[in-house]
């Protein structure tokens, strides 16, 4: 690291205040493998991964980083980078491999270790009860478009809280349901791969009723952790100034973000354009006694943040949505953003957009909004895929500096969002993983993953980060 460098990371940290927390995520299906093992069953992600196409050239995820068999190694990683805490995610399939009935106690074990393992490394536990792995069995049965998927999820977050619920600091129950929702049930390209388009709207009902019944159960349990929830939100833009592109933004908000944290925090759907009305009228039946379960208090809210979205009228296929076929039906499509170098995902690297994000959600949310999390900040960046030293990332050092500058420069007294309680940053990701539909093309992570031999290489910006958490109090 330069000398401008280690100045540069000094004046950062000089600006977090006391107890803000540095951490780095991941998700269960994405590093752990082996699918079979300690009686884990199979979920829709694994189904989906099986079916020729799916994903990028025909990539396996039954290895991913191996951290079943690692989580020591990989653990003692995180122990030197130096972060306050891991979020990580509890596989359901490997919890309860039918979805429903009976526990399985090997895999209650592996999270029992996981996170005593942490705890003796000084690292607080973030535990995530759904990161996108359905057990098939349920899948089958319709997933998320099925009321009963809800209550199961409710059945499995309770069996969690009784075994893990003492020594789990933030607990969150779903991650990303817009993704869920949009990507796997709405234009095909995730598990279970349905492209029902605007038909999807019952599996935000059920995820949303999902959260609401798991915070219930959490609290039933007497966990000792705070507990929320992670939705991934992105300013939505008008490519112009017409009025069909700004009305088609203003429906595609709706879509991303109000749809999810709307009725988690304040209990109540949002109104849509009324040309857009038909579209979601299966949410106008949901019953009060519904919405009532989703509106619960929260301890925290999970921002993930990746990019800002620009929405042009007309039919077209864009970077952020990949080949879906289904996109080409409907009457807009996401526009570029010319002005903006982009990730190796195609993803525009907008850092400013982080701080407009968080003012709009002071502005739309006010004292509703509870404490807050950045539980993804991230990017991928074309990488070889052996190395035999550090590996130079520059683009995602840059990345993570600016990014989390503009959250503290936003949240601090005189910023766009002062009064909103950040409270800590999370980076996607500790480790190159299996990146969903894009197999292992796409690498986040500040470790470098050799996927022949599952050798671990710290990149450039793990000791960035190390320095910066270091840095904090010098």
């Amino acid at each position: 690291m330069t000398v401008q460098d280690a100045v540069a990371v000094q004046a950062l940290a000089a600006r977090l205040r006391p107890g803000f927390v540095l951490g780095v995520a991941s998700a269960a299906f994405q590093i752990e493998g082996s699918l079979a093992a300690g009686g884990r069953g199979p979920s829709g992600w694994d189904a989906f991964a099986e079916k020729p196409g799916n994903i990028l050239h025909g990539h396996s995820p039954a290895v991913a980083c191996d951290h079943y068999n690692r989580a020591a190694e990989d653990i003692g990683l995180m122990r030197e980078l130096g972060i306050d805490s891991y979020r990580f995610s509890i596989s359901w399939p490997r919890v309860q491999p039918a979805g429903a009935g009976p526990v399985n106690a090997a895999g209650l074990d592996f999270y029992d270790r996981l996170i005593d393992q942490l705890l003796a490394a000084g690292i607080s536990p973030m535990a995530t009860l759904y990161h996108w792995d359905t057990p098939l069995p349920l899948e089958h049965r319709g997933g998320w478009m099925n009321r009963t998927t809800a209550e199961r999820f409710a059945e499995y977050s309770a069996a969690a809280a009784k075994r893990l619920g003492d020594r789990v600091a933030q607990w969150v129950t779903l991650n990303e349901p817009a993704s869920v929702t949009l990507n796997g049930y709405a234009l095909g390209t995730h598990a279970p791969g349905r492209d029902l388009l605007f038909g999807a709207m019952p599996s935000v009902h059920h995820q949303l009723l999902a959260h609401g019944l798991a915070v219930q159960a959490l609290r039933a349990a007497g966990v000792s952790g705070a507990v929320g929830v992670t939705n991934l939100h992105s300013p939505v833009r008008p490519a112009s100034g017409s009025a069909s592109d700004r009305l088609l933004a203003r429906v595609f908000d709706v879509m991303l973000n109000r749809l999810y944290a709307d009725p988690i925090l304040l209990g109540r759907f949002p109104k849509t354009p009324l040309i857009a009305r038909p579209w979601f009228r299966s949410l106008r039946s949901i019953p009060d006694a519904d919405l009532a379960v989703i509106h619960q208090p929260l301890d925290f809210y999970g921002l993930n943040y990746y990019y800002p979205v620009r929405v042009a009228t007309g039919r077209g296929v864009d970077s952020l949505s990949g080949t879906a076929e289904a996109m080409l039906k409907l009457p807009f499509h996401m526009a570029g953003f010319p002005e903006y170098a982009l990730t190796g995902f195609g993803w525009p690297v907008a850092p400013e957009h982080l701080g407009i994000l968080l003012r709009e959600l002071k502005d739309r949310y006010g004292a509703s909004l509870p404490p807050l999390y950045i539980t993804e900040s991230g990017a991928s960046f074309p990488e070889p895929e052996h190395v035999t030293g550090p590996l130079p990332d520059a683009g995602r050092i840059s990345y993570l500096a600016a990014h989390l500058d503009q959250a503290v420069t936003a949240t601090a007294p005189g910023g766009v969002a002062h009064g909103v309680d950040l409270l800590g940053y999370y980076v996607w990701t500790l480790m190159d993983n299996f990146e969903w539909a894009a197999g292992y093309s796409q690498r986040f992570g500040l470790v470098h993953v050799d996927f022949t031999t599952q050798r671990r290489t710290p990149k450039d910006s793990y000791y960035w980060y190390q320095a910066l958490a270091r840095a904090r109090g010098a």
